[in-house]
């Protein structure tokens, strides 16, 4: 019976521990997996120790804020270890925090699998090679990042893109458009502030102000709001009630959603990818501090930040950052993509992008690697 031991700090890297604990119990019924996630870990059997409500976190100075916490986080799991004595530690994502628990792991004997890496090839190439000092597997979702990884030294493995094994859409689309409550003749635009609660502050409030723009522009418009679990529900509430803007909360079957919106107005994140892969175009925005900013300038060496643009090679959805984030500028961006005839060369590169990602099966290959690992620690 294989040990296992899981860290993922945010709702996105939640679905991928998920999907890959589902994937290890599929194959050994008899696997124990237990660590930090969510809602969704726990819904795949998954024992959720310490969960990511309580530890999500983004920027250089909010992660200097939250030092405290994650020291007393990272004892904690230093604390399991030693109780429980996993056959592996599978980190997921979350990459400030999960590499120091790598060393933890590392030091204490442990096997460890890095799963959705430290994302070398944008931040600094030489992370790399920390990362190989660290970790017994690198699972490499993208391939220009085995190439980042095998060049420094890690033991990688590309296992492709979870995300095509994952965004599936579970209902018809005449179905989907009626729980979306799509009328008919309308174009359903979605708000995707982000599953952080420093995001909904930092980017719900122009989201809403260039949808209202957007509205008026385009009275045929309509808006609804994926709910990520991390977000109380009353606190979106409370900021489209002092919009003004009418917007529908869904919970729950996103991958449907996105498969009968129009567009998306949407922070930087996973989430972009998977509306891409369910054909949805975004306009991608994302603001921080201006100390955030400037250290990101210094150490991000890649054009674009959308995972959808990041994978195509080249810029197929607009990217609004920083200053240029502002309610007129999002309801201009919104409105080409919406204009009549765009469609077609947006269909194109979704699809482009979608083929560089590789063949479905991603999940099950991580699943068996990660059971290798455990079991040569035996």
């Amino acid at each position: 019976m294989a040990k296992i031991l899981i860290s993922a700090g945010e709702a996105s890297g939640d679905i991928h521990a998920a999907a890959v604990t589902a994937a290890i119990k599929s194959i050994d019924s008899e696997a124990q997996i237990f660590g930090m996630g969510g809602d969704a870990l726990r819904a795949a059997g998954g024992e959720v120790l310490f969960d990511i409500k309580d530890h999500g976190v983004m920027g250089f100075v909010e992660v200097i804020r939250k030092l405290p916490d994650l020291f007393k986080l990272r004892s904690d799991f230093g604390r399991v270890m030693d109780e429980c004595k996993p056959d592996c530690l599978v980190i997921v994502d979350y990459p400030g925090f999960n590499m120091k628990l790598a060393k933890l792991a590392h030091d204490k004997g442990i096997p460890v699998v890095s799963y959705i890496a430290p994302s070398a090839w944008a931040w600094n190439k030489g992370r790399a090679k920390n990362v190989a000092k660290l970790v017994d597997k690198v699972a490499c979702i993208f391939p220009f990042e085995y190439d980042v990884y095998k060049e420094a030294g890690a033991p990688v493995e590309f296992v492709g893109h979870p995300l095509l094994d994952i965004v599936q859409p579970a209902m018809t689309r005449e179905e989907a458009a009626a729980w979306a409550g799509k009328e008919p003749g309308k174009r359903l635009v979605l708000l995707m502030p982000g599953s952080r609660l420093m995001e909904i502050e930092k980017m719900l409030p122009t989201l809403l102000a260039g949808a209202r723009i957007l509205q008026k522009q385009m009275p045929e418009v309509q808006f609804a709001m994926p709910r990520a679990g991390t977000i109380p529900l009353e606190l979106l509430q409370s900021k489209i009630k002092e919009s003004g803007l009418e917007v529908k909360i869904t919970e729950g079957h996103n991958y449907d959603l996105f498969s009968v919106a129009d567009l998306a107005l949407a922070t930087s994140g996973t989430v972009t990818l998977e509306a891409a892969l369910c054909g949805l175009p975004s306009v991608i925005v994302y603001r921080t501090s201006a100390l955030n900013a400037f250290i990101a300038r210094l150490v991000i060496n890649i054009p674009n930040i959308g995972l959808p643009n990041i994978v195509a090679g080249r810029q197929i959805l607009p990217e609004l950052l920083q200053d240029d984030f502002t309610p007129a500028k999002l309801a201009a961006a919104a409105a080409e993509l919406l204009a009549p005839g765009r469609r077609p060369q947006l269909d194109a590169d979704l699809a482009y992008m979608k083929r560089r990602l590789g063949e479905p099966g991603a999940v099950g290959r991580v699943a068996q690697l990660i059971l290798r690992i455990a079991e040569e620690k035996k």
